[in-house]
C-alpha cells in the first residue's frame, strides 16, 4: 500500500478493544468525553466519542457510506485485502480518498436510533417481510498506524506521539484547511469554527501518562471496554489482552480494515448479525471471531480476560489466570487486581421449606 511518509511505528502503540455484544447505547462514555473535553464554544455538535446503531445510524450522517461507495470493489483473497485502500483510491491531486463534510452531518447524532432490520430467531410475535436486528457501534479515534488525518495535513499540524502512538493535533500549526476533516473515513475530525482549527479525540493522554484508562472507558456501564498497548504480529506477547485477542485468538477485528489505515481500536463483533453485513464492516475473520466468542464460556482464559473488562481504572499491560481468578498485571508484571472468574450460582427450590408455600415470579 502506498503511504505519503515512510513508516515509523511508535516505542508502543495505543490499543483498544471494545465487545459490542455487551453495550447497551447508554451513552455514558459519551456523555463521560462530553463534559471533560468539548464543552467549549465550538465544540457544540463534537463527540469524539459516540455510540451509534448499525445499521442505520452514522455520526457523521452516512459517514461509512460515504467513502464504500467511492472505494469501489473491495476484494478479498482469504485474509488478505486486494481492493484499493483510501490511499490508492485518491483522485488525482488529492492524497486520500475523502467525504466532503456538510454541517448538515452533524445535525442528527441519535439517527437510526435502535432501528431494527432483520429476524428474531427463534421466535418472535411479529411477522415481517424482512429480517430484523441492529447492534450499538461505540466510536472514537481509532489512532491509526497510517492516519488518514497525517497524511493529508499540508501543515504538518498532525502527527503521531512516539511514546504511545496517540494521534494529536498541534493547535499552534494548524491553520483550518480542514483536509484532515475530510480525509478521516472514520469521520473524527472536527473543525471548530470559533478558534479555526481542528480537533479530534487524543485517547485522553494525559490520564495514559499516568498508566490510566481513558474516561469513556473508566465511565462505560457494559464493561464493554479495554484499554491496553497492542503489538505488531512478529512481537506478540500471549500475556497481553490486546494481543491475545486480537493476534492469538483473533476475536477482535478492525472497523473497516479495507480503508488502509491500520485503526488500533478493534472489535469484538456482534454474534446475532448475519455475517455478510459484518464481513464489510470488520473483514473475513467475523465467523470465527464469533465462534470463539459464544464458545468463551467453555475457556477459562478468555472468560476470564472478559472479566477483567471494566474492572480497574488502571491499564492492563498483562494478565494472567491464576486458578479461578484472572489478575491484571502492571508493566512490571505486578498485581494491578484479580476478580474471579466465575460467580456463585444460587437456585431457590420452588417450594419454601419455612412457610410451605410455592413462589412465583413476579414482575
Amino acid at each position: 500500500m502506498s503511504y505519503w511518509y515512510s513508516e515509523n511505528r511508535p516505542q508502543r502503540q495505543f490499543g483498544a478493544v471494545f465487545d459490542t455484544n455487551k453495550c447497551i447505547e447508554c451513552q455514558t462514555c459519551t456523555l463521560a468525553c462530553k463534559t471533560t473535553w468539548t464543552t467549549g464554544r465550538g465544540q457544540e455538535f463534537m463527540l469524539w466519542n459516540n455510540v451509534e446503531t448499525k445499521p442505520y445510524g452514522s455520526y457523521p450522517l452516512a459517514w461509512d457510506l460515504q467513502v464504500l461507495s467511492k472505494l469501489g470493489p473491495q476484494t478479498w483473497e482469504g485474509d488478505t485485502y486486494t481492493g484499493q485502500t483510501v490511499f490508492e483510491a485518491a483522485p488525482a491531486g488529492l492524497r486520500v480518498l475523502g467525504s466532503e463534510r456538510q454541517s448538515i452531518d452533524y445535525n442528527y447524532p441519535n439517527v437510526g436510533e435502535d432501528e431494527i432490520l432483520g429476524k428474531v430467531d427463534r421466535g418472535g410475535s411479529l411477522s415481517l417481510p424482512q429480517e430484523m436486528w441492529m447492534f450499538y457501534l461505540a466510536r472514537i479515534c481509532n489512532h491509526c498506524t497510517y492516519p488518514a488525518c497525517l497524511e493529508s495535513c499540508p501543515r504538518s499540524s498532525i502527527y503521531k506521539r512516539p511514546e504511545d502512538g496517540i494521534v494529536v493535533i498541534d493547535q499552534g500549526r494548524c491553520r483550518g484547511y480542514q483536509e484532515c476533516v475530510k480525509a478521516c473515513p472514520y469521520g473524527k475530525v472536527y473543525f471548530n469554527p470559533s478558534t479555526g482549527t481542528s480537533e479530534k479525540c487524543i485517547a485522553c493522554f494525559p490520564k495514559i501518562e499516568q498508566g490510566l484508562q481513558p474516561q469513556c472507558f473508566v465511565n462505560c456501564i457494559g464493561k464493554i471496554r479495554l484499554q491496553g498497548w497492542v503489538s505488531t504480529p512478529d512481537k506478540v506477547k500471549e500475556d497481553n489482552p490486546i494481543d491475545y485477542l486480537v493476534h492469538v485468538r483473533k476475536m477482535a477485528l478492525p472497523l473497516y480494515p479495507q480503508f488502509g489505515l491500520e485503526p488500533n481500536v478493534y472489535y469484538v463483533p456482534p454474534v446475532h448479525v448475519p455475517d455478510q453485513f459484518l464481513f464489510q464492516m470488520f473483514g473475513p475473520g467475523v465467523t470465527k471471531a464469533k465462534e470463539a466468542y459464544l464458545n468463551a464460556k467453555e475457556d477459562k482464559t478468555l472468560k476470564g480476560l472478559f472479566a477483567l473488562f471494566g474492572c480497574t481504572e488502571r491499564t492492563i499491560p498483562y494478565f494472567k489466570i491464576v486458578g479461578d481468578y484472572a489478575v491484571a498485571l502492571d508493566d512490571d508484571r505486578r498485581e494491578i487486581v484479580r476478580v474471579p472468574i466465575y460467580e456463585p450460582v444460587v437456585v431457590r427450590k420452588a417450594q419454601d421449606r419455612i412457610y410451605q408455600i410455592m413462589r412465583s415470579n413476579t414482575t
